[in-house]
């Protein structure tokens, strides 16, 4: 009985040791306002496509073509800041009748292209090419 005692007290004093040695440190650096203003950036740009397609226009297209505004929410989210500044310079750029044809084209070719990379399952017709 004193023998386990004495081994699981060694026990508890190694891990007790193990786990103070390793502990979690923060690190604190300085955030550059290029960062911040890019991280701004990013949201602003966001903001500004989301406003676009609160047009009526816009969302009865996509409805009829089976996408929901929830499918183009979250695929708004998950572009780069990259393609986003790209999405929003190609909107700038095009005519002003144009303007609705240019997102649903813009749409349904970065749909496209998620499904063929099995991120989404929004087209039959298109398959996976990561199979």
């Amino acid at each position: 009985m004193q023998s386990s005692k004495r081994y699981l007290s060694i026990v508890f004093a190694a891990l007790f040791m193990l786990t103070s040695l390793v502990s979690i440190q923060a690190q604190a650096a300085m955030v550059g306002t290029d960062e911040v203003i890019a991280q701004q950036q990013l949201s602003v740009d966001r903001a500004e496509l989301k406003g676009m397609l609160q047009d009526q226009a816009v969302q009865d297209k996509l409805a009829s073509m089976g996408v929901s505004p929830d499918q183009v929410d979250q695929r708004i989210d998950s572009l780069t800041a990259d393609e986003l500044a790209y999405f929003n310079t190609q909107l700038d750029e095009a005519p002003a009748g144009a303007g609705v044809v240019g997102v649903i084209v813009l749409f349904l070719v970065i749909f496209i292209i998620t499904d063929m990379l099995c991120a989404t399952d929004i087209f039959s017709f298109i398959h996976c090419i990561n199979r």
